[in-house]
């Protein structure tokens, strides 16, 4: 795995010339997770993620982009909390745009998002269409952008080893067992193991109401008990989801996978 901001220009179009390598661009954001994971969960995961499948595909890995679309009350218990800096979705969508422009500009023509914010995605979606329509209109040619969620390969008996009394849902996994057993494994230096939360999943009524009132819902900030967190769990899960992802990101730019 390299760097791209640790290259120099030199090496990085030595790489290029050589064929365009595959760059990930992980994706999060600064959001509230709990009383015990740190505001920068969202953007860690898919970093210290991306770091290890990309040591299986010989790609690079840019700066992650660590601010993103504004959390929900739903899946991320709101934008409300304190710390959740976050971009309107059009400003968020443009940026992504131009950063995939240039990046194809200087040939790198095979780009991943790799995501670690949920709320996210429909705006990567956007910024890959806008910026395949500004290339096209350029005469750049042959771009492909992979989007994904770090967490779209946690099959069946990933989710039985998470969670063996079962899964609540993912939306309201939010800073519970899967993330806080991963920063368990990952950064278990910046979990506070005895801030971890126990109480009943929050509640929400099946409609949405704006202006959002903070007071209609009751959480830690994590959306379920993450009591059952521990980082052999996160271990588990770090050493199925790292091949398995490095796989399908072969797989679409039609390369060979290599373990």
């Amino acid at each position: 795995m390299t760097r791209l901001d640790h290259m120099t220009w030199e090496e990085l179009d030595a790489r290029i010339k050589a064929g365009p390598p595959i760059v990930i661009l992980p994706t999060g954001a600064l959001e509230q997770h709990g009383p015990h994971l740190p505001l920068g969960t969202d953007a860690m995961m898919p970093t210290m993620l991306a770091e290890r499948v990309a040591g299986h595909l010989d790609a690079l890995v840019a700066p992650t982009l660590s601010y993103g679309y504004k959390s929900q009350p739903k899946s991320g218990g709101g934008n409300h909390m304190p710390g959740c800096a976050a971009l309107d979705g059009n400003t968020y969508t443009l940026m992504v745009r131009d950063l995939i422009c240039d990046f194809a500009r200087h040939g790198l023509t095979r780009i991943v998002l790799f995501d670690g914010h949920m709320e996210n995605q429909m705006f990567l979606t956007e910024a890959s269409d806008l910026a395949l329509r500004m290339l096209r209109a350029e005469g750049i040619e042959g771009t492909r952008i992979v989007k994904l969620g770090y967490w779209i390969m946690i099959d069946e008996p990933l989710e039985e080893m998470l969670f063996p009394e079962g899964l609540i849902s993912w939306e309201l996994e939010h800073a519970a067992v899967m993330e806080t057993s991963s920063m368990m494994h990952l950064r278990p230096d910046l979990v506070r193991a005895d801030r971890i939360p126990d109480h009943p999943p929050a509640e929400f009524p099946p409609y949405d109401v704006y202006p959002f009132d903070p007071h209609s819902v009751c959480h830690s900030g994590a959306l379920s008990s993450a009591a059952g967190a521990s980082p052999e769990k996160g271990k588990a899960l770090v050493e199925a989801l790292v091949p398995s992802l490095a796989r399908q990101i072969a797989g679409a730019f039609g390369m060979e996978y290599r373990a």
